[in-house]
């Protein structure tokens, strides 16, 4: 039995000027952040300085910023930005350690397709490839040969059958398939070749992948949902789970509640990893980070402070309402984003918010935990929800870029090491070595050994 202490994980939620709402505005964010590759790899050279597991970008299939009113449009910063498996490939040159975990939507990408590039990925970095699996909440089917956005349903079950597709794609060739013996002239094991002919609901799929099994055996699975069909597949599928809770008591039952879903199928609470979100403001003391954080929220502009509040109200005319109106409740019957939509709304009742406290409390991180205080406030935060049963990693959400991340690393992470709970040096080479996954096996090799090792024992 191990005696080492358990240590805490992090990884840097990336947005190109930062979480903010209106980061791209503060002074020391890099406004053209979104499509500069200097600035990027400024960033993941900063956090594999800090010892960072991985690097996170969230993205989706289409423009995110889906205002009606033109005067929000022109003044959001969200408009292009790197395609994520492009820009890890490049950043993955320029660093040696840390992970890369780039968003894909099981929605509106191909299986076969997708497998590709993440298995190319997680050779182009040496092992440090990992997939966020996404739904895709939003509709954005308009920018797709397809009918029509599925039902929240219809999205989950899809999503089940693609990342077990993906997974038996990456298992096309077995780790040691590829021979390349220059004396007898046999490149390949035609034996440790494996066809998946897969036929299901949504796909039909023959293979082989023309990409040889991933370094990790499998990029890491990484999934965001918490809604009930979100959970179920991220306990069946997933290796780390990024999740938004605004308390400890929250983010506390879904720990519990997904961590005791693990040995329906088969695996141990090691084997996922809960990451919360954090969005961190620092300040040297209480009042300057009170100060920090002020000036951050009067940079949103009342265009984006009234499509903050339409984004979430979707169906309510907001013409008749002020800023300081009590929030009326949200509407629960959606096909979008269920979960997220649950966490705002238990937000607006909790706290009894105005539409303008509503808005502030979303401009910073989308419905995530945000701290606001001294090096020493932000580790005491997070280690209480480490050592609590609440949280295995965090993901950190910087304000504004470059600047936040860099005084976290400077001055949060030297405080957590202090402390015990975050490592000095990378434990491994690869993601999955440096997070304490295991390397999973070939799914098709384990069932060609299965039957004489069966006769043996017989």
């Amino acid at each position: 039995m191990s005696t080492q202490k358990r240590q805490m994980r992090l990884g840097a939620f990336i947005m190109a000027t930062g979480h903010h709402a209106a980061a791209w505005r503060h002074p020391d964010a890099q406004a053209d952040a979104g499509l500069n590759i200097d600035h990027y790899r400024a960033l993941a050279q900063t956090a594999e300085r800090g010892k960072f597991d991985l690097v996170f970008v969230a993205d989706s299939p289409a423009v995110w910023e889906r205002a009606k009113d033109p005067e929000a449009v022109r003044r959001t910063a969200q408009h292009a930005h790197f395609e994520p498996i492009t820009l890890w490939a490049a950043l993955s040159q320029a660093t040696s350690h840390i992970g890369f975990v780039a968003t894909a939507s099981t929605t509106y990408e191909d299986p076969y397709l997708l497998a590709r590039k993440f298995a190319s990925l997680d050779h182009i970095s040496k092992g440090r490839a990992a997939w966020n699996v996404v739904t895709t909440g939003a509709d954005v089917s308009a920018n797709f040969s397809i009918p029509g956005h599925p039902a929240h349903a219809d999205r989950y079950a899809r999503a089940e059958e693609f990342v077990d597709l993906v997974k038996g794609l990456w298992d096309s060739y077995e780790d040691d398939a590829f021979i390349r013996d220059k004396e007898s002239g046999v490149y390949l094991d035609l034996e440790k070749v494996h066809h998946v002919n897969h036929k299901g609901q949504f796909f039909s799929v023959a293979g082989p992948l023309n990409v040889g099994r991933p370094v990790q055996g499998y990029p890491v699975i990484v999934q965001a949902g918490a809604s009930e069909p979100g959970r179920e597949l991220a306990a069946r599928t997933a290796e780390i789970i990024f999740t938004a809770n605004q308390t400890l008591e929250d983010a506390q039952e879904f720990y519990s509640d997904v961590k005791g879903r693990l040995a329906r199928y088969g695996r141990g609470p090691d084997e996922l990893l809960i990451s919360p979100g954090i969005f961190p403001v620092l300040g040297g003391t209480e009042a300057e980070a009170r100060a920090n954080y002020d000036y951050l929220q009067s940079l949103v502009h009342p265009s984006i402070a009234w499509n903050i509040l339409a984004h979430h109200y979707q169906g309510l005319d907001l013409s008749g309402y002020s800023l300081d109106d009590p929030a009326p409740p949200l509407p629960h019957d959606t096909e979008l984003n269920k979960s997220r939509l649950k966490l705002v709304s238990d937000l607006v009742e909790r706290n009894n918010l105005t539409l303008r406290e509503f808005y502030l409390a979303v401009a910073t991180a989308r419905g995530h935990r945000t701290v606001v205080g001294t090096p020493e406030q932000i580790a005491d935060s997070m280690q209480g929800w480490f050592e609590n049963g609440a949280a295995d990693a965090f993901n950190i959400m910087p304000p504004i870029l470059p600047t936040s991340l860099t005084d976290f690393v400077d001055q949060v992470v030297p405080i957590l090491r202090k402390r015990g709970l975050f490592r000095h040096e990378y434990e491994g080479t690869t993601l999955r070595e440096n997070l304490g996954l295991r390397r999973p096996p070939n799914s098709f090799a384990l069932q060609v050994h299965r039957v004489p090792e069966a006769r043996i024992a017989g």
